[in-house]
């Protein structure tokens, strides 16, 4: 459990650096490309430079799911950004937050027939009433481009399971190689993008990048070693609300930000929810 909680604060952490650095950076993109960049570095420090490719007989499958996810944390990010234009702020943070949640647990289920109990189930439901909750808004409603809502939806969640399935058919040993994989085909790519972008990251999108990018590294390694000991139904609505329930509070208290009555049953219906599915 403790690398589950680690994993959630590694989590609330990025959300912060992020929200802290908006309107103090001119290139997002820049700032996530040095994201990247950080997180393979910090990657490569862990398996060791010269163990890249080691004499491992999952080396080369440990490569190619890295691979596949870094291209699916692109992907997820790109339909973001396609996204808001169309569909707005509200709708897609929705779906994205409905993608990285649903579709890990219908994998864990139908391909690795995990089984949920009531209570999980019932905590799993809550969790996603009160991702609803907290994003719903009167005006949230005009839809430009359901494809591309689907598509977010279908992004997230495939970047959400990869974890499971390398702790399925990866060797935990090999995890460091996985996310230095996963972040240099994700910081290459997002490179090729800040290129034809004509961007140029400075000095705030290095620095914030770099805040952004050690604890997104350790998040992503605390995950790995949550779900060796921890079903997925735990562990993907348990970091999903936990999360929010940190950002949202300190929004409170260092931003100001004033919680509205259904923010707060929304996370009354977190804690219901963490409840739940603990038990």
């Amino acid at each position: 459990m403790i690398y589950l909680l680690l994993s959630i604060l590694c989590g609330s952490m990025v959300s912060l650096v992020m929200r802290i650095s908006e309107g103090r950076i001119g290139s997002k993109t820049g700032m996530v490309a040095m994201n990247y960049l950080t997180c393979l570095l910090v990657a490569g420090s862990f398996m060791g430079f010269g163990n890249v490719m080691p004499e491992h007989p999952l080396a080369g499958r440990t490569l190619g799911m890295g691979v596949i996810n870094g291209i699916f944390y692109m992907a997820g990010l790109l339909m973001m950004q396609y996204n808001i234009p169309r569909n707005g702020v509200v709708l897609p943070s929705v779906f994205s937050r409905m993608g990285g949640l649903l579709v890990p647990l219908a994998v864990a289920i139908l391909f690795f027939h995990e089984a949920p109990t009531v209570m999980q189930i019932l905590g799993s439901v809550l969790a996603i009433a009160a991702i609803l909750i907290l994003n719903y808004q009167k005006d949230a409603g005009n839809v430009g481009d359901k494809k591309a809502l689907v598509m977010l939806f279908i992004a997230d969640g495939l970047a959400g399971i990869m974890a499971k399935v390398f702790s399925e058919i990866g060797d935990q040993v090999l995890s460091p190689n996985f996310l230095f994989f996963t972040f240099s085909s994700a910081f290459i790519f997002c490179s090729m993008i800040v290129l034809m972008k004509k961007e140029r990251p400075g000095l705030r999108e290095v620095g914030f990048g770099m805040m952004v990018g050690v604890p997104n590294f350790m998040g992503a390694r605390f995950t790995l070693k949550a779900l060796e000991t921890i079903p997925a139904v735990i562990v993907y609505p348990m970091r999903s609300v936990s999360t929010i329930v940190i950002i949202t509070l300190a929004g409170t208290l260092f931003f100001k930000e004033k919680l509205s009555r259904r923010q707060l049953a929304a996370m009354g219906i977190i804690l219901a929810s963490l409840i739940l599915l603990n038990v």
